[in-house]
């Protein structure tokens, strides 16, 4: 097998001596060029599987040869020299379709990585599907040119933003462009920034060290060393605090983090790829978002239409999802009858895909004979509107005074025990959980029976088993 080639190009001789004696190391020949002049001519003689340039050249810009390159040689990985602190220039360079950055001073164990994970990018083949266990499923002309988007970007190295409103699919984006990319073998890391308390942010990130907070007990990884060579995705990244922002944008400039309690810096090998529902240049314009992170976040963007913009896959989808629906159940899939395919096409689906599973889950429990009728997805006849949900029942044992405080205040008051709960799902879980089994105990566990007395069908009853792991089949 031949070994692999990497044209330097800079016009420190110091540089180019230093790069090159690393390069030899990893077993990779060299050509080294001191301009644009000399490099173009290697390019035109010899096939190369990396190319690194400095920004500044005689003969002209660095980004000049970096679009030359796009424009002739769209397959060969460029990444770019910057002098120190000099982000602007690289961000540039990548929206420009450079692989990767690297600064001065060069840190050779950075500069390992990035030809390592450049190498890997240059070997990729040519043409590939997206990973199958996907949502981003269609044939309609959105869904093709974010496919190939998705294939484009995944060569790259370039932190891209995820725009697209809830539940259209952002995640899944994200999960296909690391598995389509030379990181796939590494770890794929998504990480929900609203979800995390802002006083273990940090720790979360970052890591800590043993002692460094009331605790803190053991060491602990963070995100970051957590995704080490692999992706770390922030979803919902407009809800990150301002204070965090800060050391976010410094983490993924300087490719380093400091963990809780260290003196001592990591160096960092992750893509970073984030989403937000929200409008970020929006966000930036109240206040509410950094504009030098968001420059630094949003080197290339991705756009995720909503599902009512491109009905003409919903039959693909629906198929899929039954499919996968009655996989997870061990039950035939259900077909879709003309009327309740007619229903979906013409509704407005505010929750996207995540909304249509979420409808064909609860219709596929409620149908009878295999077939899903159009009031089985048990939505409103006005495509405009929102799904139909049952108002909770308020406890008629409640006084009256209570009640109108209540109404006032638009808040149910739930039995007292619900409060011993983690959240209101966790404890609605547990009291379907105790119907079913009262249910099932008074006809000695014959399912038919107990789903006919609990005026439901068997298959419901299979699946609400199922799902509370009672189902002993």
């Amino acid at each position: 097998m031949s070994k692999k080639r990497v044209l330097v190009i800079d016009d420190e001789p110091d540089i180019r001596e230093l790069v090159e004696i690393t390069l030899g190391r990893m077993q990779l020949d060299t050509d080294c060029a001191e301009n644009i002049t000399r490099a173009k001519q290697f390019l035109m003689q010899q096939t190369y599987d990396l190319c690194l340039t400095d920004m500044h050249l005689p003969d002209g810009k660095g980004l000049d040869l970096v679009e030359f390159i796009q424009q002739n040689f769209p397959r060969l990985p460029v990444a770019v020299i910057t002098a120190h602190g000099s982000i602007d220039t690289a961000i540039e360079s990548m929206k420009a379709g450079a692989f990767d950055f690297i600064s001065k001073p060069v840190d050779l164990n950075v500069l390992r990585k990035l030809v390592n994970t450049a190498i890997q990018s240059s070997q990729l083949p040519t043409s590939v599907k997206l990973p199958t266990e996907s949502f981003i499923i269609g044939q309609s002309k959105a869904i093709q040119d974010l496919t190939r988007s998705i294939q484009k970007l995944a060569r790259s190295q370039a932190p891209i933003y995820i725009s697209g409103e809830s539940g259209s699919g952002k995640e899944l984006v994200a999960r296909s462009i690391h598995e389509l990319g030379p990181r796939a073998e590494k770890p794929f890391i998504a990480v929900n920034c609203g979800a995390i308390p802002r006083e273990l942010m940090e720790s979360e990130f970052f890591g800590h060290k043993k002692g460094s907070f009331t605790g803190a007990h053991q060491d602990k990884l963070g995100l970051f060393q957590a995704a080490e060579g692999g992706t770390l995705f922030f979803d919902e990244v407009a809800d990150l605090p301002l204070d965090m922002q800060v050391k976010l944008l410094r983490a993924i400039q300087e490719k380093s983090i400091r963990p809780v309690g260290s003196a001592e810096e990591l160096v960092t090998d992750v893509r970073i790829l984030c989403a937000t529902h929200k409008a970020l240049d929006n966000e930036v314009k109240e206040g509410r978002f950094r504009q030098d992170l968001f420059y630094r976040l949003n080197v290339i963007q991705l756009s995720v239409a909503p599902l009512r913009q491109r009905r003409e896959d919903i039959p693909l989808l629906t198929h899929y999802l039954l499919e996968k629906i009655a996989r997870e159940m061990q039950l035939p899939a259900p077909k879709l009858s003309v009327a309740a395919l007619q229903t979906l096409h013409d509704y407005q689906f505010p929750g996207n895909v995540r909304e249509l599973e979420n409808i064909l889950e609860r219709a596929f429990t409620l149908c009878e004979n295999d077939v899903i009728d159009a009031g089985d997805l048990q939505l409103q006849s006005d495509p405009n509107a929102l799904p139909i949900f049952a108002k909770p029942e308020l406890d008629s044992s409640r006084n009256t005074a209570q009640t109108n405080n209540d109404n006032k205040t638009n808040r149910i008051d739930y039995p007292a025990r619900c409060a011993e709960y983690p959240s209101l799902d966790d404890y609605l879980l547990d009291v379907e959980k105790e119907i079913l089994c009262d249910a099932l105990e008074k006809v000695r566990w014959n399912k038919t029976l107990a789903a006919k007395r609990l005026g439901i069908t068997f298959r419901s009853l299979r699946y609400r088993l199922q799902k509370l792991g009672l189902d002993d089949e």
